[in-house]
């Protein structure tokens, strides 16, 4: 069932839960043959730093930093909003494997036209 498929995650230590299953989310997108892709905003772009999500581990679930290493490996892309990044004063050094810091742009181009997404 090619495609693609974008998660929207607005969310990290603020809510765990929400940012978990949204990794949970994707990785069924991707395996299940969508081009996927997670893009963070707000509180999210700050799982694009390496050991941020370390602790992060929902009851239930795998913990977060394994299923962000998951999907990055199964072909998923990772987007990191721009101004969202910067307003946090955040370290393009220190970006999680799969992270690209990109502009809204880059979101509206890799949707394209009917582009299924969820939002966490």
């Amino acid at each position: 069932m090619p495609g693609k498929f974008v998660v929207s995650l607005t969310h990290a230590k603020n809510d765990t839960d929400k940012a978990t299953v949204a990794f949970v989310v994707a990785n069924a997108a991707v395996a299940s043959d969508k081009k996927a892709m997670v893009f963070l905003s707000i509180e999210g772009t700050r799982l694009s730093q390496k050991g941020y999500a370390d602790d992060i581990h929902e009851e239930g679930f795998a913990a977060l930093k394994d299923l962000m290493k998951s999907f990055v490996e199964a072909g998923g892309e990772i987007y990191v909003c721009s101004p969202c990044f910067k307003k946090r004063k955040l370290d393009e050094n220190n970006l999680v494997a799969g992270a690209v810091v990109v502009g809204g742009a880059k979101l509206v181009e890799f949707m394209g036209e009917a582009c299924p997404s969820v939002s966490y």
